[in-house]
Formats: structure tokens, sequence, C-alpha cells
């Protein structure tokens, strides 16, 4: 099977859309995530995001088989959740790409796909002309139950990419953790990097 990356803007990512919320449900699961993924919510959540102006859908196939995919989209089309940090901080959403999911197969790590999702994501950011990347991550205590004993977090990789943490900059995301009933929020903060050369 060949190995492909190819990116989508907005809606046509839509013929992949059910292999993608099998995908982010599956990868999604393991720490530091642990989320309980719901199909239809899955369905929705991408429809959206397909739907904003700007977006990008960064697919790796092997063959016809989908095993990753980054999603991006400018910052200012995003919810309040995403926004409010850099807004409390003075700093401008409409300068800003936000980087939402990167999702690949264990199985496909460490063959730099997840560098081209990068590199996918930067590239329509700077085809709209916008200074700036950015991301979050979702923050777990380091004595978490479920805290696998050679996790190792993405901090190194993300630094190398050019990626600078600004803890400062802080959001929940709320969603059903693996065992519990009920959604709770999840603390998050945020990377950036200057696009600019």
């Amino acid at each position: 099977m060949a190995l492909t990356i190819q990116s989508f803007s907005g809606s046509d990512a839509a013929p992949f859309f059910d292999d993608l919320a099998r995908l982010r449900t599956a990868v999604f699961r393991a720490f530091p995530y642990l989320y309980e993924g719901n199909p239809v919510y899955e369905q929705t959540y991408l429809s959206t995001y397909a739907k904003s102006e700007g977006s990008v859908f960064v697919i790796a196939r092997d063959g016809d088989a989908v095993v990753g995919v980054a999603t991006g989209t400018p910052m200012a089309g995003e919810t309040d959740e995403v926004k409010r940090p850099f807004i409390e901080a003075n700093l401008d959403p409409k300068q800003f790409f936000y980087f939402g999911e990167s999702v690949l197969l264990p199985a496909y790590r460490g063959q730099g796909i997840g560098i081209k999702f990068f590199e996918g994501r930067e590239a329509q950011a700077k085809r709209l002309g916008l200074r700036y990347a950015t991301f979050c991550a979702v923050e777990r205590p380091l004595d978490h139950p479920r805290r696998p004993v050679d996790y190792a977090p993405l901090d190194t990789f993300w630094a190398k990419r050019g990626y600078t943490h600004h803890p400062e900059l802080r959001t929940t995301f709320s969603w059903r953790d693996l065992d519990d009933t009920v959604e709770s929020p999840k603390p998050l903060s945020f990377w950036i990097r200057d696009l600019t050369p």
C-alpha cells in the first residue's frame, strides 16, 4: 500500500468524515485524552469544522484506509473557549491559525507523518496571510491513575517545530472521560509559533 498525505479544504473532506470520526474516537481514547467518543457528536463536529472558512484537513491514507488526520482553521471563527485567552491577553485572534486535532494510528507513528501534519496546516495559515499558528494541549496530573508508565509528552517534538509553550494562555474543554458518566472540564494550555520569516 502507498502512504499518501493530502490536504483538503473544508467540505472537500466530507467523503472521509465517517473514517475520520472513527479515527478520532479510537485515538482519543488513549492517555492523555481518555475521551469517550460519541459518533453523533463526531459527525456534527466535523461538519461544523468543514463549514469554517479557511479550514483544512490534512489526511494520511495507507491505500484507501484513513490512518491519520490533522485539522486547522482561522481562530477568528473558533469558539469562545479558544479565543477568550487570547482576547484577555490583548492578542488578536484574527492573526492566528488554530490547529484542532492531530490523530494518527500508533502503527504509523515515528515515520515523519506528524511533521507533515504540521507543515500542511502551517502552509494553509500562510496562504491565508496569518502570522501565527497555535494549538492547545490537555494537561493531566503526573499521578493520574491512567497515565502509562512509558508515557512521553510531545513537548520536545513541538519545541523542535518552533512552537513555544504559553502556560499563561489557558482554557478548559469539557468531555466525558473513560469510565465517567458525565462530562467534566479539562484544563488546556496553548503553544504558539510565529510563521513570519
